[in-house]
């Protein structure tokens, strides 16, 4: 009788079975992470099943669940706060990362509501998106080495790790284009508790006093209902007051959208007689007439950001805390005349 050798499969075999690339193959069979659960349980399976040999498993990925404030994705910051958290599920699901998000009320998060929370999850990690902890919430995370990630946040005491905007630079940025515009009499139109805005603040008032002569001026506004009628007549009743201002920055996209209409309600020209610039780039920007001036903030980056950061913490919990800031590109539009930066 003549016996037949049966060749083992190869990868590439493997690769055609799943409908899949060779090189993502490899990675699974490898144990590498970066690939989704879907593809690697399918990998995986087409090779058990045609007796290619598989590694054992390495240990799997912690658990993360990350809480997000409900005025966040209920008010008018909603898209933002979106685009936020399919990055934090993109990365997740491409680690192998068992990923859940809860809604919450910032002021009702306390030690035990947020470890009822993780048991509810079976998470290891936090994730704090958009939020700020306060002191009882802070202590409890040092003291238990909880994995903590700030989202669209930073801690100025460096306790934790945190990923952001540019804001400090973003808004440095903002106001120089204005200035080199030549404006000297600018208004920064914004209002916040949390220190992502007081960054703001800082760069603007930065970007203010590097130029000879020019004037800033902070101007707090609701930010809350900034469509409504009521927070129309704010806002032209603010430029009013500051008739001699040429010019406003504004903490976010919708803002600066009710300060157009403003502007151009009272008879100005937009960006000849005033001009201004947002900050976030949100829909809404590529709507107005003329198109907003803004800065583009990639939210979905943010996210997958941040699962590099907990992915990091999980492999070494007692590593000094890290926070990387994402750089904010200036979007042209109309609302300010658009200045070469100088070399």
């Amino acid at each position: 009788m003549n016996d037949q050798k049966i060749r083992r499969p190869r990868q590439a075999d493997i690769a055609t079975l799943a409908g899949v690339s060779v090189s993502t193959v490899s990675r699974v069979l490898a144990n590498e992470p970066g690939i989704s659960e879907t593809v690697r349980r399918q990998i995986l399976k087409v090779a058990a099943e045609h007796g290619y040999p598989v590694k054992p498993a390495t240990e799997a990925v912690a658990g993360g669940l990350a809480l997000i404030a409900s005025d966040g994705v209920t008010g008018g910051l909603s898209v933002f706060y979106e685009a936020i958290i399919e990055g934090l599920r993109a990365g997740a699901a491409e680690a192998g990362m068992p990923f859940e998000v809860r809604m919450v009320r910032e002021e009702r998060i306390t030690p035990d509501a947020a470890r009822d929370y993780m048991q509810a999850a079976a998470a290891e990690g936090l994730f704090l998106v958009g939020i700020d902890p306060n002191e009882m919430l802070r202590d409890w995370l040092q003291d238990t080495m909880v994995p903590t990630v700030l989202v669209n946040g930073t801690d100025p005491g460096m306790r934790f790790d945190g990923v952001s905007p540019a804001n400090f630079f973003g808004a440095y940025q903002a106001a120089g284009r204005l200035t080199k515009a030549g404006h000297r009499r600018i208004l920064h139109l914004s209002g916040s508790h949390r220190q992502t805005i007081h960054e703001r603040i800082r760069g603007f008032e930065a970007a203010i006093a590097a130029v000879t002569g020019a004037e800033g001026r902070f101007v707090a506004m609701t930010l809350q209902g900034s469509a409504s009628r009521e927070a129309h007549e704010r806002t032209a009743a603010i430029l009013a007051e500051n008739a001699g201002y040429t010019a406003a920055f504004c903490m976010n996209d919708f803002i600066a959208v009710g300060v157009l209409e403003a502007v151009i309600e009272a008879g100005l020209r937009v960006p000849e007689d005033f001009a201004i610039v947002g900050f976030d780039d949100l829909p809404c920007a590529l709507m107005t007439n003329p198109q907003l001036s803004t800065m583009r903030v990639d939210r979905a980056a943010l996210g997958r950001e941040a699962i590099s950061l907990m992915l990091s913490r999980f492999r070494d919990r007692t590593a000094p805390a890290r926070h990387i800031c994402q750089a904010v590109i200036p979007v042209a539009g109309g609302t300010v005349v658009n200045v070469e930066p100088h070399e």
